[in-house]
Protein backbone atom coordinates (compact mmCIF):
# COMPACT_ATOMS: atom_id res chain seq x y z
CA UNK A 1 0.00 0.00 0.00
CA UNK A 2 1.50 3.35 -1.04
CA UNK A 3 1.00 6.60 0.78
CA UNK A 4 -1.65 8.74 -0.91
CA UNK A 5 -0.39 11.61 -3.08
CA UNK A 6 -1.55 14.23 -0.59
CA UNK A 7 0.47 12.62 2.19
CA UNK A 8 4.13 12.89 1.14
CA UNK A 9 6.37 10.60 3.14
CA UNK A 10 8.95 13.31 3.66
CA UNK A 11 6.46 15.94 4.82
CA UNK A 12 7.66 15.71 8.41
CA UNK A 13 9.44 18.37 10.44
CA UNK A 14 12.97 17.93 11.67
CA UNK A 15 12.64 17.87 15.42
CA UNK A 16 14.94 19.85 17.68
CA UNK A 17 16.26 16.54 18.97
CA UNK A 18 17.26 15.46 15.44
CA UNK A 19 18.70 18.88 14.58
CA UNK A 20 21.00 18.76 17.61
CA UNK A 21 21.86 15.07 17.32
CA UNK A 22 25.56 15.95 17.25
CA UNK A 23 25.22 17.57 20.68
CA UNK A 24 23.50 14.50 22.14
CA UNK A 25 26.13 12.21 20.63
CA UNK A 26 28.91 14.34 22.15
CA UNK A 27 27.20 14.18 25.56
CA UNK A 28 26.93 10.39 25.20
CA UNK A 29 30.66 10.27 24.50
CA UNK A 30 31.38 12.16 27.73
CA UNK A 31 28.85 10.14 29.74
CA UNK A 32 30.03 6.81 28.33
CA UNK A 33 33.70 7.52 28.94
CA UNK A 34 32.94 8.70 32.48
CA UNK A 35 30.82 5.68 33.36
CA UNK A 36 33.33 3.31 31.80
CA UNK A 37 36.10 4.70 33.99
CA UNK A 38 33.99 4.69 37.16
CA UNK A 39 32.19 1.35 36.69
CA UNK A 40 34.41 -0.86 34.52
CA UNK A 41 33.13 -4.06 36.08
CA UNK A 42 29.51 -3.34 35.20
CA UNK A 43 30.31 -2.79 31.54
CA UNK A 44 32.51 -5.89 31.38
CA UNK A 45 29.48 -7.91 32.52
CA UNK A 46 27.35 -6.25 29.80
CA UNK A 47 30.03 -7.03 27.23
CA UNK A 48 29.92 -10.75 28.12
CA UNK A 49 26.14 -11.02 27.67
CA UNK A 50 26.25 -12.56 24.20
CA UNK A 51 25.11 -15.56 22.20
CA UNK A 52 26.92 -16.59 19.00
CA UNK A 53 29.00 -13.37 19.16
CA UNK A 54 25.82 -11.25 19.30
CA UNK A 55 25.64 -9.00 22.33
CA UNK A 56 22.09 -9.30 23.66
CA UNK A 57 21.64 -5.77 25.13
CA UNK A 58 23.00 -4.21 21.94
CA UNK A 59 20.91 -6.53 19.76
CA UNK A 60 17.76 -5.39 21.55
CA UNK A 61 18.74 -1.73 21.27
CA UNK A 62 19.49 -2.11 17.56
CA UNK A 63 16.04 -3.59 16.92
CA UNK A 64 14.43 -0.70 18.80
CA UNK A 65 16.57 1.61 16.67
CA UNK A 66 15.94 0.09 13.26
CA UNK A 67 12.40 -1.30 13.24
CA UNK A 68 10.54 2.03 13.67
CA UNK A 69 12.53 3.39 10.71
CA UNK A 70 11.73 0.41 8.52
CA UNK A 71 8.01 0.66 9.33
CA UNK A 72 8.03 3.94 7.38
CA UNK A 73 9.39 2.26 4.25
CA UNK A 74 6.69 1.27 1.77
CA UNK A 75 8.01 -1.47 -0.52
CA UNK A 76 4.83 -1.03 -2.53
CA UNK A 77 6.36 2.21 -3.80
CA UNK A 78 8.86 0.27 -5.91
CA UNK A 79 6.60 0.72 -8.94
CA UNK A 80 7.44 4.45 -8.79
CA UNK A 81 11.02 3.60 -9.80
CA UNK A 82 10.19 3.77 -13.51
CA UNK A 83 8.98 7.39 -13.25
CA UNK A 84 12.46 8.68 -12.46
CA UNK A 85 14.57 5.96 -13.99
CA UNK A 86 17.61 8.15 -14.66
CA UNK A 87 17.71 9.48 -11.09
CA UNK A 88 17.32 5.96 -9.72
CA UNK A 89 20.21 4.69 -11.85
CA UNK A 90 22.44 7.56 -10.72
CA UNK A 91 21.67 6.93 -7.05
CA UNK A 92 22.18 3.17 -7.33
CA UNK A 93 25.49 3.76 -9.12
CA UNK A 94 26.69 6.06 -6.34
CA UNK A 95 25.38 3.87 -3.48
CA UNK A 96 26.65 0.53 -4.67
CA UNK A 97 29.44 1.14 -7.19
CA UNK A 98 31.12 4.34 -5.96
CA UNK A 99 30.58 5.02 -2.25
CA UNK A 100 31.81 1.75 -0.69
CA UNK A 101 34.85 1.63 -2.98
CA UNK A 102 35.70 5.31 -2.55
CA UNK A 103 35.50 4.92 1.23
CA UNK A 104 37.81 1.90 1.10
CA UNK A 105 40.22 4.01 -0.94
CA UNK A 106 40.03 7.02 1.39
CA UNK A 107 40.47 4.71 4.37
CA UNK A 108 43.58 3.22 2.78
CA UNK A 109 45.03 6.67 2.02
CA UNK A 110 44.30 8.38 5.33
CA UNK A 111 44.17 5.62 7.95
CA UNK A 112 46.82 3.24 6.66
CA UNK A 113 49.22 5.91 5.40
CA UNK A 114 48.77 9.63 6.18
CA UNK A 115 47.37 9.28 9.72
CA UNK A 116 48.96 5.95 10.64
CA UNK A 117 51.67 7.49 12.90
CA UNK A 118 48.96 9.14 15.03
CA UNK A 119 46.65 6.11 15.40
CA UNK A 120 47.04 2.87 17.41
CA UNK A 121 48.91 0.51 15.09
CA UNK A 122 46.92 -2.53 16.17
CA UNK A 123 43.61 -0.85 15.23
CA UNK A 124 44.37 0.40 11.71
CA UNK A 125 42.63 -2.51 9.98
CA UNK A 126 39.70 -2.19 12.33
CA UNK A 127 39.26 1.52 11.60
CA UNK A 128 39.21 0.82 7.87
CA UNK A 129 36.66 -1.95 8.42
CA UNK A 130 34.40 0.46 10.29
CA UNK A 131 34.61 3.02 7.50
CA UNK A 132 33.71 0.36 4.94
CA UNK A 133 30.73 -0.82 7.01
CA UNK A 134 29.56 2.78 7.26
CA UNK A 135 29.71 3.34 3.50
CA UNK A 136 28.16 0.01 2.51
CA UNK A 137 24.76 0.76 4.07
CA UNK A 138 22.68 3.44 2.25
CA UNK A 139 20.61 5.78 4.41
CA UNK A 140 17.07 4.69 5.24
CA UNK A 141 15.43 7.05 7.72
CA UNK A 142 17.04 10.48 7.93
CA UNK A 143 17.04 10.85 4.15
CA UNK A 144 13.30 11.59 4.33
CA UNK A 145 14.17 14.64 6.44
CA UNK A 146 16.97 15.76 4.09
CA UNK A 147 14.65 15.33 1.11
CA UNK A 148 11.97 17.49 2.69
CA UNK A 149 14.48 20.25 3.45
CA UNK A 150 15.40 20.40 -0.25
CA UNK A 151 11.79 20.11 -1.51
CA UNK A 152 12.72 16.77 -3.00
CA UNK A 153 10.23 14.57 -4.84
CA UNK A 154 8.68 12.45 -2.04
CA UNK A 155 7.77 9.51 -4.26
CA UNK A 156 11.28 9.36 -5.72
CA UNK A 157 12.73 9.40 -2.20
CA UNK A 158 10.40 6.67 -1.00
CA UNK A 159 10.93 4.42 -4.01
CA UNK A 160 14.70 4.86 -3.86
CA UNK A 161 14.84 3.99 -0.16
CA UNK A 162 12.63 0.93 -0.72
CA UNK A 163 14.85 -0.20 -3.60
CA UNK A 164 18.06 0.34 -1.61
CA UNK A 165 16.68 -1.63 1.33
CA UNK A 166 15.70 -4.47 -1.00
CA UNK A 167 19.18 -4.57 -2.49
CA UNK A 168 20.82 -4.31 0.93
CA UNK A 169 19.22 -7.59 2.02
CA UNK A 170 21.23 -9.53 -0.57
CA UNK A 171 24.20 -7.25 -1.35
CA UNK A 172 25.40 -5.93 2.01
CA UNK A 173 27.22 -9.06 3.21
CA UNK A 174 29.00 -9.93 -0.09
CA UNK A 175 30.01 -6.31 -0.68
CA UNK A 176 31.40 -5.86 2.84
CA UNK A 177 33.24 -9.18 2.67
CA UNK A 178 34.74 -8.29 -0.72
CA UNK A 179 35.96 -4.85 0.37
CA UNK A 180 37.35 -6.11 3.66
CA UNK A 181 39.12 -8.86 1.74
CA UNK A 182 40.61 -6.26 -0.58
CA UNK A 183 41.87 -4.47 2.53
CA UNK A 184 43.41 -7.72 3.81
CA UNK A 185 40.94 -7.89 6.71
CA UNK A 186 39.61 -11.33 7.60
CA UNK A 187 35.85 -11.46 8.06
CA UNK A 188 34.06 -14.39 9.72
CA UNK A 189 31.34 -15.12 7.17
CA UNK A 190 29.07 -16.77 9.74
CA UNK A 191 29.13 -13.64 11.91
CA UNK A 192 28.55 -11.38 8.90
CA UNK A 193 25.55 -13.39 7.72
CA UNK A 194 24.20 -13.51 11.27
CA UNK A 195 24.44 -9.72 11.40
CA UNK A 196 22.57 -9.38 8.09
CA UNK A 197 19.88 -11.77 9.29
CA UNK A 198 19.48 -10.08 12.67
CA UNK A 199 19.82 -6.45 11.64
CA UNK A 200 18.35 -6.39 8.12
CA UNK A 201 16.22 -9.40 7.19
CA UNK A 202 14.32 -10.00 10.44
CA UNK A 203 13.74 -6.27 11.17
CA UNK A 204 12.44 -5.73 7.62
CA UNK A 205 9.97 -8.62 7.98
CA UNK A 206 8.79 -7.52 11.43
CA UNK A 207 8.53 -3.87 10.36
CA UNK A 208 6.51 -4.63 7.26
CA UNK A 209 4.13 -6.89 9.20
CA UNK A 210 3.69 -4.13 11.76
CA UNK A 211 3.19 -1.55 9.00
CA UNK A 212 0.49 -3.64 7.37
CA UNK A 213 -1.27 -4.12 10.71
CA UNK A 214 -1.19 -0.37 11.45
CA UNK A 215 -2.48 0.64 8.03
CA UNK A 216 -5.47 -1.67 8.32
CA UNK A 217 -6.62 0.69 11.09
CA UNK A 218 -6.30 3.75 8.86
CA UNK A 219 -3.70 6.34 7.88
CA UNK A 220 -4.44 8.50 10.94
CA UNK A 221 -3.69 5.58 13.27
CA UNK A 222 -0.48 4.84 11.34
CA UNK A 223 0.69 8.47 11.59
CA UNK A 224 -0.13 8.68 15.30
CA UNK A 225 1.84 5.49 15.97
CA UNK A 226 4.82 6.77 13.97
CA UNK A 227 4.84 9.97 16.00
CA UNK A 228 4.66 7.98 19.23
CA UNK A 229 7.47 5.54 18.44
CA UNK A 230 9.70 8.07 16.66
CA UNK A 231 11.79 8.86 19.77
CA UNK A 232 12.48 5.15 20.33
CA UNK A 233 15.10 5.04 17.58
CA UNK A 234 17.10 8.01 18.83
CA UNK A 235 16.88 6.89 22.46
CA UNK A 236 18.12 3.41 21.56
CA UNK A 237 20.92 4.88 19.44
CA UNK A 238 22.12 7.13 22.26
CA UNK A 239 21.96 4.25 24.77
CA UNK A 240 24.09 2.14 22.43
CA UNK A 241 26.61 4.97 22.14
CA UNK A 242 26.91 5.23 25.93
CA UNK A 243 27.72 1.51 26.06
CA UNK A 244 30.18 1.75 23.20
CA UNK A 245 32.08 4.71 24.62
CA UNK A 246 32.22 3.09 28.04
CA UNK A 247 34.39 0.46 26.33
CA UNK A 248 36.25 2.94 24.10
CA UNK A 249 37.07 5.41 26.87
CA UNK A 250 40.69 4.42 27.50
CA UNK A 251 41.60 4.50 23.81
CA UNK A 252 40.04 7.95 23.38
CA UNK A 253 41.67 9.36 26.53
CA UNK A 254 45.06 8.03 25.40
CA UNK A 255 44.66 9.43 21.85
CA UNK A 256 41.98 12.17 21.85
CA UNK A 257 42.67 13.08 18.20
CA UNK A 258 41.37 9.71 16.96
CA UNK A 259 37.82 10.99 16.40
CA UNK A 260 39.00 14.05 14.45
CA UNK A 261 41.31 11.97 12.27
CA UNK A 262 38.63 9.38 11.49
CA UNK A 263 36.22 12.18 10.57
CA UNK A 264 38.45 13.34 7.70
CA UNK A 265 37.86 10.43 5.25
CA UNK A 266 34.15 10.40 6.17
CA UNK A 267 33.78 14.10 5.39
CA UNK A 268 35.66 13.80 2.10
CA UNK A 269 33.52 10.82 1.13
CA UNK A 270 30.28 12.70 1.89
CA UNK A 271 31.18 15.71 -0.23
CA UNK A 272 32.67 13.64 -3.04
CA UNK A 273 29.65 11.34 -3.43
CA UNK A 274 26.99 14.02 -3.00
CA UNK A 275 28.71 16.27 -5.56
CA UNK A 276 29.10 13.40 -8.02
CA UNK A 277 25.45 12.34 -7.70
CA UNK A 278 24.25 15.94 -8.03
CA UNK A 279 26.37 16.54 -11.15
CA UNK A 280 25.39 13.23 -12.79
CA UNK A 281 21.68 13.98 -12.32
CA UNK A 282 22.24 17.36 -13.96
CA UNK A 283 24.13 15.66 -16.79
CA UNK A 284 21.32 13.19 -17.54
CA UNK A 285 18.63 15.90 -17.31
CA UNK A 286 16.82 14.97 -14.09
CA UNK A 287 14.76 17.55 -12.20
CA UNK A 288 16.27 19.41 -9.27
CA UNK A 289 13.65 17.84 -6.99
CA UNK A 290 15.10 14.44 -7.89
CA UNK A 291 18.76 15.43 -7.96
CA UNK A 292 18.64 16.74 -4.37
CA UNK A 293 17.42 13.57 -2.63
CA UNK A 294 19.61 11.54 -4.99
CA UNK A 295 22.68 13.46 -3.85
CA UNK A 296 21.66 13.18 -0.21
CA UNK A 297 20.93 9.44 -0.40
CA UNK A 298 24.28 9.02 -2.11
CA UNK A 299 26.10 10.83 0.68
CA UNK A 300 24.42 9.68 3.91
CA UNK A 301 24.61 6.30 5.62
CA UNK A 302 22.47 3.81 7.52
CA UNK A 303 24.74 4.34 10.51
CA UNK A 304 22.51 2.34 12.88
CA UNK A 305 23.17 -0.80 10.82
CA UNK A 306 26.87 0.04 10.52
CA UNK A 307 27.23 0.38 14.30
CA UNK A 308 25.41 -2.91 14.89
CA UNK A 309 27.48 -4.80 12.31
CA UNK A 310 30.75 -3.36 13.63
CA UNK A 311 29.97 -4.41 17.19
CA UNK A 312 28.92 -7.90 16.07
CA UNK A 313 31.94 -8.44 13.82
CA UNK A 314 34.69 -6.78 15.82
CA UNK A 315 33.38 -6.04 19.33
CA UNK A 316 32.65 -3.03 21.55
CA UNK A 317 36.30 -2.12 22.02
CA UNK A 318 37.21 -2.28 18.33
CA UNK A 319 38.33 0.55 16.13
CA UNK A 320 35.58 -0.48 13.70
CA UNK A 321 32.87 0.33 16.23
CA UNK A 322 34.49 3.68 16.99
CA UNK A 323 34.78 4.58 13.29
CA UNK A 324 31.08 3.97 12.69
CA UNK A 325 30.19 6.17 15.67
CA UNK A 326 32.25 9.02 14.22
CA UNK A 327 29.86 8.80 11.26
CA UNK A 328 26.95 9.30 13.66
CA UNK A 329 28.71 12.25 15.28
CA UNK A 330 29.11 14.26 12.08
CA UNK A 331 26.02 13.08 10.17
CA UNK A 332 23.63 15.91 11.00
CA UNK A 333 25.87 18.98 10.62
CA UNK A 334 27.52 17.78 7.43
CA UNK A 335 24.22 16.74 5.81
CA UNK A 336 22.63 20.07 6.72
CA UNK A 337 25.58 21.71 4.95
CA UNK A 338 24.96 19.56 1.85
CA UNK A 339 21.26 20.53 2.00
CA UNK A 340 22.24 24.19 2.04
CA UNK A 341 24.60 23.73 -0.92
CA UNK A 342 22.09 21.97 -3.19
CA UNK A 343 19.38 24.50 -2.32
CA UNK A 344 21.61 27.49 -3.04
CA UNK A 345 22.85 26.06 -6.36
CA UNK A 346 19.40 25.46 -7.85
CA UNK A 347 19.74 28.32 -10.42
CA UNK A 348 23.06 26.85 -11.62
CA UNK A 349 21.51 23.39 -11.78
CA UNK A 350 18.48 24.52 -13.79
CA UNK A 351 20.61 26.40 -16.32
CA UNK A 352 22.56 23.32 -17.26
CA UNK A 353 19.89 20.61 -17.07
Amino acid sequence: MSLPPDKPVNDVPMSAFERYLTVWVFLCIVLGIGLGQMLPGVFQVVGRMEIAKVNLPVGLLIWIMIIPMLVKVDFGALHEVRKHFKGIVVTLFINWMVKPFSMAFFGWVFVRHLFAPYLPADQLDSYIAGLILLAAAPCTAMVFVWSRLTKGDPLFTLSQVALNDSIMIVAFAPLVAFLLGMSAITVPWDTLFTSVLLYIVIPVILAQCWRKSLLTKGQAHFDATMNRIGPWSVAALLSTLVLLFAFQGKAIIDKPLIIALLAVPILIQVFFNSALAYWLNRLVGEKHSVACPSALIGASNFFELAVAAAISLFGFESGAALATVVGVLIEVPVMLLVVRIVNSTKPWYERGR
